[in-house]
């Protein structure tokens, strides 16, 4: 990627953007600077010289147009949920967060379709399509604090995702503002689109290095109205990554499935209040699975039939959900794992992703590795993806050896991936910290011509330098 030289944000910047903009929109005391300069991303801080909250698309555009003459880099936010540093301010300049903008612009009942502003929560819209009969699956463990915009940026999933598909699948159209002001419309509010090159799908999970996102025109489908939940034990956290493959090969799409192994578990019953849970000993890992349709007998012959499948993994009693009490306290349970990791130690968090079969052979490799470079690791994840969450814990592990040595383990492991027909990312994007590993698993033409691209958007580097090259 090209270097830029930035300037930096002094008070005559400062004056010069309040000149043009509302002065209320721009932050710039200590207090504001420091609580965006950090997301969810390990223990990562860096500070930004400028914090704006644009209210309109107008301002937004103003904002890049000056910093892009200015040449000062300017770093978009969410909600600052994001678990591979895309959030974090590496080069100082402007944060641009996206806060303000939170509307529900509209909801299309004819053509179940809702258009959004980037700021709006991906829970408040899930509740709020709700209320028509309407469902948007995508659904991260941070759907009650995430954006949508956030979502776009990372190409969101979430434990829904092996039924209904990941953010992608859910995106019509996007208005963004590019580096130098200009607004556009990347497509059409259509089903087929097929003139020209997809720009939509381009600025999906493109990290916010291309351009900001201002309007979102998202695809709704009609509400399921029942589901199953069932939580299966079992003896052998390999066998529970067996038994993944051998449910679609029965002929049944689970609407989610889970994979939490005992750790994972074990750390969030201490974690959360309120959840309470027997474990025997003996047992190494769960599934969590999910059927959901409009047809009730359909379902529970599903989860017969799902019933028999796991009993040829050497599962115990299987606890099938009889409220939706139950049913939300464990979800609770699964969606509050990472935070019950991080509560416990330091941890760098790796997003891997195979194809669903290899998921034994990936989880047998990932304690391997650890054994051999001497660290504890907690896996859980989406298993009906193939998508599965790497928490490797720093416990008593030295700092020299965290800053210097861990990454060979990490290399090891997304090589692993590689081999198994995988990446090194399924749903967490590349953001900062994982930059270093994307040769692993791209070649030089790939990488060269996503950096073209950059070059194309966004020819000064202003828009989150630093970050996936």
């Amino acid at each position: 990627m090209q270097t830029t030289s930035f300037n930096k944000i002094n008070k005559e910047i400062i004056s010069e953007l309040e000149s043009i903009l509302d002065a209320d929109i721009l932050f710039f005391d200590d207090e504001v600077l420091n609580e965006y300069n950090h997301d969810e991303t390990e223990n990562l801080k860096f500070n930004p010289e400028l914090v704006a909250k644009p209210k309109t698309v107008a301002q937004v555009s103003a904002l890049m147009k000056f910093c892009d003459e200015k040449l000062i880099p300017v770093t978009v936010r969410g909600a600052g949920t994001g678990l591979s540093g895309g959030a974090l301010p590496i080069c100082g300049g402007l944060i641009l967060s996206t806060e303000r903008l939170n509307k529900i612009l509209d909801i299309d009942l004819r053509n179940l379709q809702v258009t959004v502003e980037p700021g709006v929560i991906n829970q408040v819209l899930q509740d709020e399509v709700q209320k028509h009969g309407l469902y948007y699956p995508p659904d991260p463990a941070s759907k009650g604090s995430c954006f949508l915009g956030g979502n776009i940026s990372h190409a969101s999933g979430g434990p829904h995702a092996v039924k209904y598909g990941t953010t992608r699948d859910y995106v019509l159209n996007l208005e963004i503002v590019l580096p130098n002001g200009d607004i556009f419309w990347t497509g059409a509010n259509t089903l087929k689109y097929s003139t020209g090159y997809n720009l939509t799908h381009l600025i999906i999970g493109s990290e916010g290095t291309l351009g900001v996102v201002t309007k979102i025109v998202l695809k709704l489908i009609p509400n399921p109205q029942h589901n199953v939940l069932m939580l299966i034990p079992f003896f052998d956290a390999e066998k529970a990554c067996e038994a993944v493959s051998a449910v679609f090969r029965a002929g049944i799409i689970p609407s989610a499935m889970e994979f939490m192994e005992r750790d994972a578990i074990d750390w969030t019953l201490k974690f959360v209040d309120g959840i309470s849970m027997e474990i025997k000993p003996e047992i190494q890992a769960h599934l969590l699975v999910e059927l959901d349709g409009n047809n009730l007998d359909v379902l529970l012959q599903e989860a017969e039939k799902l019933h028999e499948i796991f009993s040829e993994f050497n599962c115990d009693e299987i606890l099938f959900a009889d409220s939706e009490a139950q049913k939300n306290q464990l979800w609770k349970m699964r969606r509050s794992v990472a935070e019950a990791v991080k509560s416990n130690s330091v941890y760098k968090e790796e997003d891997t992703v195979v194809q669903r079969a290899e998921l034994p052979k990936l989880l047998k490799g990932i304690k391997e590795i650890g054994s051999k470079y001497g660290f504890k690791s907690v896996c859980y994840g989406h298993a009906g993806d193939g998508n599965l969450h790497v928490n490797i814990i720093k416990g008593d592990l030295s700092d020299e050896f965290w800053q210097t040595e861990i990454h060979k383990g990490i290399e090891e492991i997304f090589a692993l991936c590689k081999l198994l027909g995988g990446t090194i990312s399924g749903e967490h994007g590349i953001g900062l910290v994982q930059k270093r590993y994307m040769r692993i698993v791209q070649s030089p033409i790939q990488l060269e011509l996503q950096r073209g691209i950059k070059k194309v958007f966004d020819p000064n580097n202003i828009l989150n330098p630093g970050k996936i090259f």
